[in-house]
């Protein structure tokens, strides 16, 4: 389980059971009689223990002493019982205190009260009170009430647990899936590297330029490039699969240490269109939220900004923006690192390549972004 899910697990089973009435009345006789319909009683201690309606009773009176137990235990307690005219803080006052600082808001209120005006009835319901109980009362029929409520709210409470559980579970289980389709995906990249003699730092190194790009992209409220931390995750990923067409390359072209003749040039470029047809065709990718990105990626990070890339010509914003930054990481890259083909060439001097549009042309604002960064490179 992820810790998040361990956590929220943990939590669940910490949680004491609601158990506790607390009643607020500035009265003691008042206090006493609802005491009585709730207790468990030392007369009837055995039938009480067997008995659901039965709960430890806490006093208060007034909403000052009621606020205190409620701040040390708001997580046990079932319900509030609560009288509007009292002294130092009234009933209203202790809701109001309560709604302003999101205390309490999962126990249920009962006003009791001798003034059930209709002012005061609507000022509680405004408060979120459950119930307005006009006194008298009825001992018995005024815990019939309250419990119906009280079994209510314990219900709600333990779906709410049993469905927080359960995402905790999916969570879990839904991340573990993520990593082995990373797994996966890192796998069949190296493989790719290794087939051209590459150490597999390659798709590594794009995954951190492309995610640091995006980020960047993201910080200057680039157009079309407002990504969440999990898109941005998923586009590098996705990065990682931008060459895996060239596992139809032959050996000779893939490996050749020279410059590719105009006929090796073309069959070399085929890569791009290779890619985005196998990753259409593996069974059950098109779920794969990465999906969509990799194709795309697959398919256009050897376009230009000028159109002069492959295979699709794309000018400007016609590619997308994730294409065009696994371009320009692809193209960093490959110039400070030796190829078959080249040797390596110094940080600063691929900057300036790139900058001065040796490698092809690239959005302006992503050449900005790039720039931005480099030192983090």
């Amino acid at each position: 389980m992820t810790r998040k899910a361990v956590q929220r697990e943990a939590e669940r089973k910490e949680q004491k059971m609601r158990n506790i009435i607390l009643i607020v009345d500035d009265i003691e006789m008042n206090r006493a009689i609802l005491s009585h319909a709730f207790k468990k009683d030392s007369d009837e201690k055995l039938e009480a223990e067997n008995r659901k309606d039965s709960y430890e009773i806490l006093e208060a009176e007034n909403g000052q002493e009621a606020l205190e137990l409620i701040k040390e235990k708001e997580k046990e307690i079932a319900a509030i019982l609560l009288d509007v005219v009292m002294p130092v803080m009234d009933g209203f006052g202790l809701l109001q205190y309560m709604k302003e600082n999101q205390l309490g808001q999962e126990i249920p209120v009962f006003l009791i009260t001798a003034d059930a005006s209709p002012e005061n009835m609507q000022k509680g319901f405004d408060y979120g009170v459950k119930d307005i109980i006009q006194k008298p009362f009825v001992p018995h029929f005024i815990r019939q009430r309250i419990n119906g409520v009280i079994e209510l709210y314990t219900t709600q409470e333990r779906l709410k647990e049993t469905v927080e559980h359960q995402a905790a579970i999916i969570e879990a289980k839904v991340e573990e899936v993520s990593k082995v389709s990373r797994s996966v995906i890192e796998i069949l990249a190296l493989a790719i590297e290794f087939r051209s003699g590459e150490t597999g730092l390659h798709v590594q190194n794009i995954h951190d330029l492309t995610k640091s790009l995006l980020k960047r992209l993201r910080e200057k409220k680039f157009p079309d490039c407002s990504f969440t931390d999990e898109e941005i995750e998923l586009i590098a990923t996705a990065s990682m699969l931008h060459d895996v067409g060239k596992i139809a390359v032959p050996d000779h072209i893939l490996n050749k240490p020279g410059r590719l003749t105009a006929e090796e040039f073309q069959i070399m470029k085929q890569h791009s269109l290779t890619g985005a047809q196998m990753l259409e065709r593996m069974t059950g990718i098109q779920e794969n939220p990465v999906f969509s990105y990799a194709y795309d990626i697959c398919r256009h990070h050897h376009e230009r900004w000028d159109g002069s890339g492959y295979p699709d010509g794309l000018k400007g914003n016609e590619n997308s923006i994730s294409a065009q930054v696994v371009a320009l990481a692809d193209v960093f890259d490959a110039l400070t690192h030796k190829r078959c083909y080249k040797p390596a060439f110094s940080k600063e001097e691929a900057v300036r390549m790139i900058v001065n549009g040796e490698c092809g042309a690239f959005n302006p604002l992503l050449i900005e972004a790039f720039l931005d960064i480099q030192e983090q490179i």
